[in-house]
């Protein structure tokens, strides 16, 4: 891959990124706030084991409350991976290559873990539509991020390559 289509990809991936991990951080944010806003009048008549948990979501199912807050790190790590990623990818140098797809392999995974819980909030059963816009982010996300972590990597081996063709 030529040095300038890799860098352009991962700009473009990195932008979208960016966006779509602010998208989750709103609907995850927005969730923890109504979960807390509702959890005293609505966890007082459950039983000890359902109020051990200090923030009880009255919507969804017993997954929620997993996926919300996995979803919530991993758009605030995304998010922030995302930015300095940008910065890394117009130095277009090893050293900051390099930083951007382990930054960027870190927020892959824990996206994977956040998308996985998603996909357990489905299987368990029905979700409001707020939810169901949070899981899709979710996966879309979780493919989004390993194309641009791909990108990255491209862009350090082609980087390496001409710099050994050089010495």
């Amino acid at each position: 891959m030529a040095s300038g289509a890799g860098k352009s990809a991962a700009f473009a991936l990195l932008i979208l990124n960016v966006v779509l991990y602010f998208v989750v951080i709103a609907i995850a944010a927005w969730a923890v706030n109504h979960g807390i806003e509702r959890s005293r009048e609505t966890a007082s008549h459950l039983s000890p084991p359902a109020r051990l948990f200090p923030i009880y979501y009255p919507f969804g199912n017993m997954a929620t409350g997993f996926v919300i807050i996995f979803s919530l790190i991993a758009g605030v790590v995304g998010f922030t991976t995302s930015i300095t990623g940008i910065n890394n990818v117009i130095q277009w140098n090893a050293p900051s290559l390099q930083a951007a797809s382990a930054s960027s392999l870190v927020s892959w995974l824990i996206t994977l873990l956040a998308m996985g819980l998603a996909c357990k909030e489905i299987d368990v059963g029905w979700t409001e539509s707020n939810l169901r816009t949070l899981e899709t982010m979710l996966i879309l996300l979780s493919g989004t991020q390993l194309f641009c972590t791909a990108a990255i990597y491209v862009g350090v081996e082609d980087l390496a390559a001409r710099t050994t063709v050089l010495m």
